[in-house]
């Protein structure tokens, strides 16, 4: 019998949160172990815990204030389920103060919308699995970037309780297995060798991956992340700010092929990369999120309004660009395949 847990939805200085808004914000959000249901507007997932098996939970909305974690399997113990909310609430980070972003977006008459709770890029319990994800989102299709990701949590994630599901694996399961495993069971191509190297340094503690999300920004300053995120195998320019988006680092712009023509169709016309930067400069250290989401508005508006982009489930039948949008079409981060 599953066990419903309450999150109450708000930022540091009482900004609202859009849920939904929050679970849509980008593709790779929606890789095993998660899987997004748009009609229930719900994710469900497998977390690893500190100290006992992996739960699966499903996130939903509870009235307009609150998420509902629904707790499947086994009904966990108080010290589960305060560790289950405390991850979701890291994974929704609720935890950045998005209002002074607010204010500025506010006197932008194509971004005051999202003063009702926009912004907060959904992550991964771990850095180092969105690290992961991204790097297999580079040079493939998306349905490549899936069955590296389904392979990997299928055969290296741990059983939930209850056996409702695998969680992502831990940096040791990844190193221990095999170069014949990323070859010919992932299939990443170039990207085996990358993969098993980035989750050697990081279970040998020589890569510490976590720091950079909760280390704040005047003791790393944005600079910096970038510097050490380019120094990891297999992560270029796109991915690098691909990664910092979710890190709630926002000074870069995702420039590439799909963010390069989206913004041509939602501006009216191409522009050069040099006029995209200046027209978000004003935004200054959240020019990368204002620039996101004037691309993804549509995502959640097209479910309730007519436009020509489609919701996101259209995008996943009908083109190359679900909401799995730049990380599956960037291809700047490392060899051709």
């Amino acid at each position: 019998m599953a066990v419903s847990l309450v999150l109450p939805l708000a930022g540091p200085n009482g900004e609202p949160v859009d849920l939904w808004r929050t679970l849509v914000s980008h593709g790779i959000a929606q890789l095993p172990p998660a899987a997004l249901d748009e009609p229930g507007r719900s994710l469900r997932t497998t977390l690893r815990l500190g100290r006992s098996r992996p739960r699966t939970i499903v996130i939903s909305e509870d009235g307009s204030e609150a998420a509902q974690v629904e707790v499947l399997g086994p009904a966990p113990s108080a010290a589960v389920a305060d560790e289950l909310l405390a991850t979701v609430r890291g994974m929704l980070n609720l935890d950045e103060d998005l209002s002074g972003f607010y204010r500025m977006a506010a006197k932008d008459p194509r971004l005051a919308w999202v003063a009702g709770g926009a912004g907060r890029m959904l992550r991964s319990p771990s850095v180092f699995e969105d690290v992961v994800k991204t790097i297999c989102t580079t040079n493939c299709a998306w349905s490549a970037t899936v069955r590296m990701v389904t392979v990997l949590v299928e055969r290296l994630g741990e059983n939930s309780a209850g056996n409702l599901g695998n969680a992502f694996p831990t940096p040791t399961a990844m190193a221990e297995a095999p170069e014949a495993f990323y070859r010919d069971a992932v299939r990443a191509g170039y990207r085996g060798a990358y993969l098993r190297g980035l989750a050697a340094a990081v279970a040998a503690g020589e890569v510490d991956l976590e720091a950079l999300r909760w280390t704040p920004a005047d003791e790393l300053p944005d600079d910096e992340v970038a510097t050490r995120l380019l120094a990891l195998p297999g992560v270029g320019p796109y991915a690098a700010a691909h990664i910092m988006m979710l890190l709630g680092r926002h000074s870069r712009l995702i420039l590439d092929s799909w963010t390069r023509p989206t913004y041509a169709r939602v501006n009216g016309r191409k522009a050069a990369d040099a006029t995209i930067l200046r027209r978000f400069r004003r935004y200054g250290r959240y020019a990368g999120l204002a620039f996101w989401l004037l691309l993804t508005y549509d995502w959640v508006a097209a479910q309730t309004a007519p436009t020509t982009a489609g919701t996101p489930a259209d995008r996943v039948t009908t083109t190359t660009a679900p909401p799995e949008p730049a990380a599956a079409q960037a291809g700047e981060a490392g060899a051709p395949q």
